[in-house]
């Protein structure tokens, strides 16, 4: 059954409901080749032995199936856009993690789970997608048992004197246009939104707010790391007890 959406979540599928087929190999792109390596350090975070991980704004499947290969847990990925769930159901059974992986249709900002169902929980790229980043956050821990671990990944804005410039002129000239010769007028349109969606995400969050978020959502030992020159943040945390 479709779900129902409306403002930041339906822009952010209709955004990326044409893209599936192409997404891993552009996303390395628009990351300048930096997502592959700040999934691992999200998932390194995580990674229970065992148990059921729920993976949110799951796409295709790629941290979902990262998990699965790094760790004996199941994985449940969720994600809004159907396009996307479907190229990743496709990728996993071409994995033939099937019996390990289930993909859902959902929203994170309304999870069709109950309170505490999973020992571990990441999400992607997500909280500027969403129209309250701080209602978000607390949706996602109620989900997790107590003791759980949490992880994100989000791009970031570089503070530095010329990784700063730089990462505005790559954000505003470059990924665009690669967009455009790699994956055509859709990815033109998700290169030429994303550099301004970052930096206008993080004059309104940045990371001490985001931080503060976690914790008044009940995770303890909030931890962020900035990566790759301030181009990425992996965040983690854990579901405090009572």
């Amino acid at each position: 059954m479709p779900v129902e959406l409306q403002g930041a979540s339906r822009f952010a599928r209709d955004l990326f409901a044409p893209l599936p087929a192409r997404y891993d190999r552009l996303a390395e792109v628009l990351s300048f080749g930096q997502n592959g390596r700040w999934r691992s350090a999200m998932v390194s975070r995580i990674l229970p032995a065992t148990g059921v991980v729920l993976d949110v704004a799951s796409g295709t499947a790629g941290v979902a199936l990262q998990i699965a290969a790094r760790s004996d847990a199941r994985v449940v990925g969720l994600d809004l856009t159907e396009e996307m769930l479907r190229e990743g159901q496709h990728r996993v059974r071409s994995a033939g993690d099937a019996a390990r992986i289930a993909l859902v249709a959902g929203r994170a900002e309304r999870l069709p789970f109950p309170d505490g169902c999973f020992d571990a929980l990441t999400f992607t790229y997500l909280l500027r997608y969403v129209a309250d980043p701080q209602a978000t956050v607390a949706e996602l821990a109620r989900v997790v048992k107590p003791g759980g671990t949490v992880a994100s990944l989000e791009f970031c804005v570089p503070s530095g004197r010329l990784a700063h410039p730089a990462w505005v002129a790559y954000t505003r000239l470059v990924l665009p246009a690669a967009g455009l010769l790699l994956g055509g007028p859709e990815w033109f349109r998700v290169g030429r939104f994303l550099g301004p969606s970052i930096s206008g995400h993080y004059r309104g969050y940045p990371i001490a707010w985001t931080v503060r978020a976690w914790q008044e959502a009940g995770l303890s030992d909030v931890g962020a790391r900035v990566m790759s020159l301030g181009g990425g943040l992996v965040m983690w945390g854990t579901r405090a007890h009572g």
